[in-house]
């Protein structure tokens, strides 16, 4: 998470500590100087923008698609969290880092143990691989851009007069990562039940949660 320049430090992710907290943020020095920046920033009459992440766990492996371009699920996530206002961009894992990188060096390697079955020691997809869920956290960052209402408005033009005017001064929050983050979550929960649904539905909730065991037991047992 972000708010302008200020960009936590604490990594381990504790959603009982983001709940606690004003802004969501798990790192409490950072949340205190992102106060005093939307301070700074309200005084000024400005707006701030950020990076905020949102993260579904325990997500069973094999939801969406890798076969149809309109049911893979990190564009079904991409798609729905584009319709949150002022969200600008969609990252998934660390898909920028991952840009500039080898493939060696961002592959998921797998691995398998007697106790665990497979697994991975690192997760640089972000849960999602070729469309559909691998069983591993789902994550997903937002990049919010500061909202156009300010209290210090900038230049604009009259367009009856053609003139040069200064756009009209609006009631405007400073920031609203805070609440997107929120909505954000929202937003992959839904998007994430739509496709257990699909793999998994029935028309009662008994049937669907006997789907869903059974597949995790065929797949645990492969």
């Amino acid at each position: 998470m972000s708010i302008g320049n200020v960009k936590i430090k604490n990594k381990k992710r504790s959603c009982k500590v983001l709940k606690d907290t004003p802004l969501h943020c798990k790192d409490p020095e950072a949340e205190r100087k992102m106060m005093r920046l939307i301070d700074k920033a309200k005084k000024d009459g400005d707006s701030l923008g950020g990076i905020s992440e949102v993260v579904a766990k325990n997500v069973p492996p094999g939801l969406g698609s890798y076969v149809h371009y309109d049911r893979r699920l990190d564009g079904i996530i991409a798609k729905n969290m584009f319709s949150i206002p002022s969200v600008k961009a969609v990252e998934i894992g660390n898909a920028f880092k991952n840009s500039l990188k080898m493939e060696s060096k961002v592959h998921d390697e797998i691995f398998y143990s007697a106790k665990k079955g497979f697994y991975r020691k690192t997760n640089s997809a972000g849960g999602l691989e070729a469309g559909i869920s691998n069983g591993e956290e789902i994550i997903v960052r937002l990049g919010v851009k500061p909202i156009p209402t300010l209290n210090k408005p900038l230049q604009s033009v009259n367009i009856k007069t053609k003139q040069k005017e200064n756009a009209q001064k609006e009631r405007s929050d400073v920031c609203v990562l805070p609440a997107c983050g929120v909505i954000g979550e929202s937003m992959l929960a839904f998007c994430i039940t739509k496709v257990f649904l699909t793999k998994f539905g029935g028309d009662n909730l008994a049937d669907i949660k006997s789907n869903y065991i059974f597949y995790m037991e065929r797949i645990k047992n492969a």
